[in-house]
Protein backbone atom coordinates (compact mmCIF):
# COMPACT_ATOMS: atom_id res chain seq x y z
CA UNK A 1 0.00 0.00 0.00
CA UNK A 2 1.02 3.50 -0.35
CA UNK A 3 2.47 5.06 2.69
CA UNK A 4 0.49 8.18 3.45
CA UNK A 5 0.66 6.91 7.70
CA UNK A 6 -0.19 10.48 8.66
CA UNK A 7 -3.53 9.57 7.01
CA UNK A 8 -3.43 6.16 9.21
CA UNK A 9 -2.84 8.11 12.35
CA UNK A 10 -5.56 10.88 11.87
CA UNK A 11 -8.31 8.26 11.31
CA UNK A 12 -7.28 6.20 13.98
CA UNK A 13 -6.89 9.06 17.08
CA UNK A 14 -10.26 10.97 15.37
CA UNK A 15 -11.94 11.43 18.48
CA UNK A 16 -15.61 12.64 19.16
CA UNK A 17 -16.65 14.80 22.85
CA UNK A 18 -19.75 13.29 23.76
CA UNK A 19 -21.86 13.78 26.83
CA UNK A 20 -23.83 10.99 28.63
CA UNK A 21 -26.75 11.89 30.50
CA UNK A 22 -29.37 8.67 32.38
CA UNK A 23 -32.45 8.76 30.60
CA UNK A 24 -34.98 10.70 32.98
CA UNK A 25 -37.16 7.46 33.83
CA UNK A 26 -34.37 5.89 35.49
CA UNK A 27 -34.86 5.24 39.04
CA UNK A 28 -31.93 6.36 41.25
CA UNK A 29 -31.15 7.09 44.78
CA UNK A 30 -29.58 10.50 43.88
CA UNK A 31 -29.32 12.54 41.11
CA UNK A 32 -26.73 11.64 38.20
CA UNK A 33 -23.95 13.81 37.08
CA UNK A 34 -23.64 13.90 33.31
CA UNK A 35 -20.35 12.01 32.24
CA UNK A 36 -18.15 13.69 29.62
CA UNK A 37 -15.68 11.24 27.31
CA UNK A 38 -13.93 11.71 23.98
CA UNK A 39 -15.15 8.84 21.98
CA UNK A 40 -12.83 7.10 19.74
CA UNK A 41 -14.28 7.13 15.96
CA UNK A 42 -12.84 3.63 14.67
CA UNK A 43 -14.15 1.47 18.58
CA UNK A 44 -17.47 0.28 19.28
CA UNK A 45 -19.94 1.91 22.17
CA UNK A 46 -19.51 -1.05 24.18
CA UNK A 47 -16.19 -1.58 24.03
CA UNK A 48 -15.34 1.92 25.38
CA UNK A 49 -18.27 3.11 27.89
CA UNK A 50 -16.98 1.10 30.92
CA UNK A 51 -16.80 3.79 32.93
CA UNK A 52 -19.82 5.21 31.50
CA UNK A 53 -21.14 2.04 33.28
CA UNK A 54 -19.95 2.47 36.57
CA UNK A 55 -20.51 6.05 36.43
CA UNK A 56 -24.32 5.69 36.23
CA UNK A 57 -24.79 2.34 37.98
CA UNK A 58 -23.17 4.22 41.66
CA UNK A 59 -26.66 6.43 41.72
CA UNK A 60 -28.82 3.21 40.86
CA UNK A 61 -29.84 0.57 42.79
CA UNK A 62 -28.77 -2.73 41.71
CA UNK A 63 -32.48 -4.22 41.26
CA UNK A 64 -33.00 -1.44 38.86
CA UNK A 65 -29.53 -2.28 36.45
CA UNK A 66 -30.50 -4.61 33.05
CA UNK A 67 -28.35 -4.41 30.06
CA UNK A 68 -27.13 -1.07 29.42
CA UNK A 69 -28.07 0.83 25.51
CA UNK A 70 -27.54 4.17 24.07
CA UNK A 71 -29.62 5.93 22.06
CA UNK A 72 -29.67 9.72 20.28
CA UNK A 73 -32.59 11.75 19.96
CA UNK A 74 -34.57 8.95 20.04
CA UNK A 75 -32.80 6.59 17.81
CA UNK A 76 -31.07 3.36 19.83
CA UNK A 77 -27.35 3.10 19.06
CA UNK A 78 -26.21 0.17 17.22
CA UNK A 79 -23.18 -0.94 19.07
CA UNK A 80 -21.67 -2.73 16.10
CA UNK A 81 -21.56 0.03 13.83
CA UNK A 82 -18.21 1.98 14.88
CA UNK A 83 -18.84 4.86 16.80
CA UNK A 84 -17.62 7.71 14.06
CA UNK A 85 -20.75 5.79 11.87
CA UNK A 86 -22.90 6.40 14.34
CA UNK A 87 -22.28 10.00 14.41
CA UNK A 88 -21.88 10.66 11.18
CA UNK A 89 -25.22 9.18 10.19
CA UNK A 90 -27.03 10.54 12.75
CA UNK A 91 -25.28 13.42 14.54
CA UNK A 92 -22.45 15.06 12.13
CA UNK A 93 -24.49 18.60 11.88
CA UNK A 94 -24.89 18.71 15.46
CA UNK A 95 -23.04 20.77 17.72
CA UNK A 96 -20.73 19.32 20.30
CA UNK A 97 -20.03 17.29 22.69
CA UNK A 98 -23.02 14.96 21.15
CA UNK A 99 -25.31 14.78 23.71
CA UNK A 100 -26.06 10.28 23.96
CA UNK A 101 -28.70 8.98 26.71
CA UNK A 102 -27.82 6.56 29.12
CA UNK A 103 -30.58 3.66 29.72
CA UNK A 104 -30.76 0.31 31.76
CA UNK A 105 -34.25 -0.73 31.44
CA UNK A 106 -36.23 -1.29 28.46
CA UNK A 107 -34.02 -2.84 26.18
CA UNK A 108 -35.10 -2.41 22.29
CA UNK A 109 -34.79 -5.89 21.04
CA UNK A 110 -36.48 -4.98 18.29
CA UNK A 111 -33.50 -2.74 16.95
CA UNK A 112 -30.54 -3.59 18.65
CA UNK A 113 -28.51 -7.28 19.11
CA UNK A 114 -27.32 -7.73 22.53
CA UNK A 115 -23.78 -7.20 24.27
CA UNK A 116 -23.11 -8.93 27.20
CA UNK A 117 -19.39 -9.30 26.76
CA UNK A 118 -16.17 -8.21 25.65
CA UNK A 119 -16.23 -11.50 23.36
CA UNK A 120 -19.69 -10.41 21.33
CA UNK A 121 -17.77 -7.87 19.81
CA UNK A 122 -14.65 -9.30 19.60
CA UNK A 123 -16.62 -11.85 17.16
CA UNK A 124 -18.34 -9.46 15.24
CA UNK A 125 -15.48 -7.91 14.77
CA UNK A 126 -13.28 -10.58 13.56
CA UNK A 127 -16.29 -11.55 11.46
CA UNK A 128 -15.77 -8.38 9.47
CA UNK A 129 -12.31 -8.63 9.08
CA UNK A 130 -12.96 -11.91 7.42
CA UNK A 131 -15.44 -11.12 5.51
CA UNK A 132 -13.45 -7.82 3.78
CA UNK A 133 -10.89 -10.24 3.41
CA UNK A 134 -12.87 -12.82 1.44
CA UNK A 135 -13.36 -9.63 -0.98
CA UNK A 136 -10.03 -8.17 -1.46
CA UNK A 137 -7.81 -11.21 -1.35
CA UNK A 138 -10.58 -14.52 -1.48
CA UNK A 139 -9.33 -14.87 2.19
CA UNK A 140 -6.17 -15.93 1.25
CA UNK A 141 -4.36 -13.31 4.07
CA UNK A 142 -6.31 -14.02 6.96
CA UNK A 143 -6.33 -17.41 6.48
CA UNK A 144 -2.50 -17.68 6.53
CA UNK A 145 -2.22 -15.60 9.39
CA UNK A 146 -1.76 -17.23 12.90
CA UNK A 147 -4.09 -17.16 15.72
CA UNK A 148 -2.19 -14.77 17.44
CA UNK A 149 -2.12 -12.40 14.48
CA UNK A 150 -5.95 -12.42 14.86
CA UNK A 151 -5.64 -11.83 18.85
CA UNK A 152 -3.29 -8.92 17.77
CA UNK A 153 -5.51 -7.00 15.51
CA UNK A 154 -8.61 -7.37 18.13
CA UNK A 155 -5.91 -6.15 21.24
CA UNK A 156 -4.76 -3.42 19.46
CA UNK A 157 -8.28 -1.89 19.05
CA UNK A 158 -9.30 -2.62 22.37
CA UNK A 159 -6.26 -0.89 23.95
CA UNK A 160 -6.01 1.62 21.39
CA UNK A 161 -2.49 0.84 19.92
CA UNK A 162 -2.03 2.18 16.29
CA UNK A 163 1.42 0.82 16.03
CA UNK A 164 0.08 -2.89 17.06
CA UNK A 165 -2.81 -2.81 15.11
CA UNK A 166 -0.94 -1.62 11.69
CA UNK A 167 1.89 -4.34 12.19
CA UNK A 168 -0.88 -7.43 11.87
CA UNK A 169 -3.06 -5.03 9.55
CA UNK A 170 -0.65 -3.95 7.01
CA UNK A 171 -0.91 -7.37 5.11
CA UNK A 172 -4.49 -7.02 4.93
CA UNK A 173 -3.74 -3.92 2.57
CA UNK A 174 -1.44 -5.30 0.29
CA UNK A 175 -2.12 -6.65 -2.93
CA UNK A 176 0.20 -8.40 -5.42
CA UNK A 177 2.24 -6.25 -7.79
CA UNK A 178 0.74 -7.88 -10.93
CA UNK A 179 -2.43 -6.57 -9.80
CA UNK A 180 -3.49 -2.70 -9.51
CA UNK A 181 -5.19 -3.48 -6.40
CA UNK A 182 -7.92 -5.41 -4.44
CA UNK A 183 -10.28 -7.91 -6.36
CA UNK A 184 -13.32 -6.16 -4.61
CA UNK A 185 -13.46 -3.54 -2.55
CA UNK A 186 -14.91 -3.59 1.15
CA UNK A 187 -18.00 -0.99 1.84
CA UNK A 188 -21.03 -0.08 3.10
CA UNK A 189 -22.96 2.81 2.33
CA UNK A 190 -25.80 3.72 5.03
CA UNK A 191 -28.65 6.38 4.40
CA UNK A 192 -30.32 8.62 6.91
CA UNK A 193 -33.26 9.00 5.19
CA UNK A 194 -33.81 4.82 4.46
CA UNK A 195 -34.89 2.12 6.97
CA UNK A 196 -32.81 -0.20 4.50
CA UNK A 197 -29.67 -1.08 6.73
CA UNK A 198 -27.11 -0.33 4.49
CA UNK A 199 -26.28 -1.33 0.31
CA UNK A 200 -23.49 -3.48 -0.08
CA UNK A 201 -21.85 -5.44 -3.56
CA UNK A 202 -19.37 -6.65 -5.37
CA UNK A 203 -17.31 -3.68 -6.92
CA UNK A 204 -13.88 -3.33 -8.20
CA UNK A 205 -11.56 -0.69 -7.45
CA UNK A 206 -10.01 -1.26 -11.44
CA UNK A 207 -12.10 -0.70 -14.87
CA UNK A 208 -12.00 -3.11 -17.19
CA UNK A 209 -9.77 -0.69 -19.41
CA UNK A 210 -7.74 -0.57 -16.59
CA UNK A 211 -8.59 2.89 -15.03
CA UNK A 212 -9.41 3.41 -11.35
CA UNK A 213 -12.47 3.72 -10.11
CA UNK A 214 -13.37 6.68 -8.03
CA UNK A 215 -15.59 7.45 -5.14
CA UNK A 216 -18.04 9.11 -7.72
CA UNK A 217 -18.07 5.64 -9.68
CA UNK A 218 -19.09 3.80 -6.63
CA UNK A 219 -21.90 5.97 -5.92
CA UNK A 220 -22.89 6.62 -9.37
CA UNK A 221 -23.49 2.70 -10.24
CA UNK A 222 -24.43 1.78 -6.24
CA UNK A 223 -26.39 4.46 -4.88
CA UNK A 224 -27.02 7.02 -7.92
CA UNK A 225 -29.28 9.04 -5.35
CA UNK A 226 -26.05 10.35 -3.59
CA UNK A 227 -24.69 12.41 -6.76
CA UNK A 228 -25.71 15.95 -7.43
CA UNK A 229 -27.37 16.22 -11.29
CA UNK A 230 -24.86 18.61 -12.87
CA UNK A 231 -27.70 21.62 -13.42
CA UNK A 232 -29.09 20.41 -9.62
CA UNK A 233 -28.24 21.53 -6.37
CA UNK A 234 -26.49 19.32 -3.62
CA UNK A 235 -28.75 17.62 -1.33
CA UNK A 236 -26.72 14.83 0.77
CA UNK A 237 -23.45 14.80 1.80
CA UNK A 238 -21.02 11.87 1.72
CA UNK A 239 -19.32 11.73 4.83
CA UNK A 240 -16.71 9.03 5.52
CA UNK A 241 -14.65 9.43 9.01
CA UNK A 242 -16.45 12.94 9.32
CA UNK A 243 -14.88 14.46 5.92
CA UNK A 244 -16.40 14.40 2.84
CA UNK A 245 -13.85 13.14 -0.04
CA UNK A 246 -13.51 14.39 -3.44
CA UNK A 247 -15.52 12.06 -5.63
CA UNK A 248 -12.09 12.13 -7.90
CA UNK A 249 -10.90 10.31 -5.12
CA UNK A 250 -9.31 6.34 -6.36
CA UNK A 251 -11.45 3.68 -4.84
CA UNK A 252 -8.28 1.46 -3.75
CA UNK A 253 -6.88 4.50 -2.15
CA UNK A 254 -9.65 5.03 0.04
CA UNK A 255 -9.56 1.51 1.38
CA UNK A 256 -6.49 1.11 2.23
CA UNK A 257 -6.37 4.57 4.07
CA UNK A 258 -10.21 5.72 4.93
CA UNK A 259 -11.38 1.99 5.75
CA UNK A 260 -12.58 1.29 9.80
CA UNK A 261 -10.37 -1.16 11.65
CA UNK A 262 -13.02 -3.87 10.63
CA UNK A 263 -11.20 -3.11 7.28
CA UNK A 264 -14.54 -2.08 5.41
CA UNK A 265 -15.14 1.47 4.10
CA UNK A 266 -18.28 2.76 5.96
CA UNK A 267 -19.91 5.50 4.00
CA UNK A 268 -22.75 7.83 5.36
CA UNK A 269 -24.86 9.75 2.82
CA UNK A 270 -26.99 12.48 5.05
CA UNK A 271 -29.40 15.16 3.98
CA UNK A 272 -27.63 17.99 3.53
CA UNK A 273 -28.02 20.67 5.99
CA UNK A 274 -30.20 23.83 5.18
CA UNK A 275 -29.20 27.06 6.67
Amino acid sequence: MTDDKDVLRDVWFGRIPTCFTLYQDEITEREAEPYYLLLPRISYLTLVTDKVKKHFQKVMRQEEVNEIWFEYEGTPLKWHYPIGLLFDLHASNTALPWSITVHFKNFPEKDLLHCHSKDVIEAHFMACIKEADALKHKSQVINEMQKKDHKQLWMGLQNDKFEQFWAINRKLMEYPPEDSGFRYIPFRIYQATTERPFIQKLFRPIASGGQLHTLGDLLKDVCPSAITPEDGEKTTQVMIHGIEPMLETPLQWLSEHMSYPDNFLHISIIPRPTD
